[in-house]
């Protein structure tokens, strides 16, 4: 067995285009394009990529991106306070508070400031406490899980009834994915490092979402043949083989799953582009919700 690719790429261009379609819909009515603020707070190299890379995004798909910078010394009120202004700002309709923030900072705090109303990272408690409520719908889910749950429909893996297994408990992908995935009547199992017979547990899953920030930890014998795995791992590992001196792989070691599963996301090319694919659409939600569409 071979496993079909899911190519992250193609489905996030999807996303996105359809993204500039209704932003160039809302611009022909009169109505001002989209607008998302982000908030940059020290000197973090990757963060400072990530945040560069959610600009041009916005850019190319026709919305107004607006980028605040505050250093490294900024205490935890001038953090809020520039939050509470973005809040009163009618030309943001989503801002991002780019994660983690530098230490001594209340990163909860400081997420709980954002209205809900432009919490397009799905953050805020009360996105995350709805997201987990039967009959209780966020007004946006976290780009990251919502992009993982994006592929595996449109790869047309039937969800209802399955056994998933989430490797993860972060609040930023495991825990949201593993709700989402309860939401498709899906039977899901939390797995994380203190898991007993976790090899045993990941390898009866139908779909299993590796989510846990360590290099190729899932081996081919962790998988159910045929199973769907999606692989949200981003991790570097030294190879002198290559200019850069590094490669980039996900938490799923690539050559043994692609024997074994029936869908597989690769890393690079997977999950990544459907991040801020998704960010973008729950921008453009926020935009629509603001003028009463």
């Amino acid at each position: 067995m071979t496993a079909k690719i899911i190519d992250g790429r193609a489905v996030a261009k999807e996303v996105r285009d359809a993204v500039a379609a209704d932003v160039a819909a809302m611009v022909a009515e009169g109505k001002n394009p989209p607008g998302l603020a982000t908030v940059l707070v020290g000197e973090n190299p990757a963060s400072e990529v990530y945040v560069s890379m959610k600009h041009k995004a916005c850019e190319k798909a026709g919305i107004k991106s607006i980028g605040h910078v505050l250093p490294a010394t900024a205490t935890q009120e001038e953090v809020e306070k520039m939050v509470e202004d973005l809040n009163e700002d009618p030309e943001v309709h989503g801002i991002l508070v780019q994660l983690p923030l530098p230490d001594g900072l209340d990163d909860e705090s400081v997420l709980r400031t954002i209205s809900i109303e432009k919490d397009v990272d799905g953050f805020h408690p009360l996105n995350i406490g709805r997201l987990a409520q039967k009959g209780r719908e966020p007004m946006f889910v976290p780009a990251t899980p919502d992009g993982v749950l994006y592929l595996l429909k449109n790869a047309g893996v039937v969800l209802e009834g399955a056994d998933a297994v989430v490797l993860g408990r972060s609040f930023i992908v495991g825990m949201p994915a593993a709700l989402l995935l309860i939401k498709e009547n899906a039977t899901v199992t939390i797995c994380h490092s203190r898991t007993k017979n976790l090899k045993e547990k990941c390898a009866e899953a139908d779909v299993l979402i590796a989510a846990v920030g360590r290099a190729e930890m899932v081996k081919g014998d962790w998988i159910k043949p045929g199973a769907a795995v999606i692989d949200v791992g981003t991790n570097r590992v030294d190879d002198p083989s290559v200019e850069r001196g590094y490669r980039l792989t996900g938490d799923v070691d690539y050559k043994e799953a692609l024997e074994v599963a029936g869908y597989l996301t690769p890393v690079p090319g997977g999950v990544g582009p459907m991040t801020i694919a998704m960010l973008l659409r729950n921008t453009v939600r926020a935009a629509k919700l603001a003028y009463g569409n």
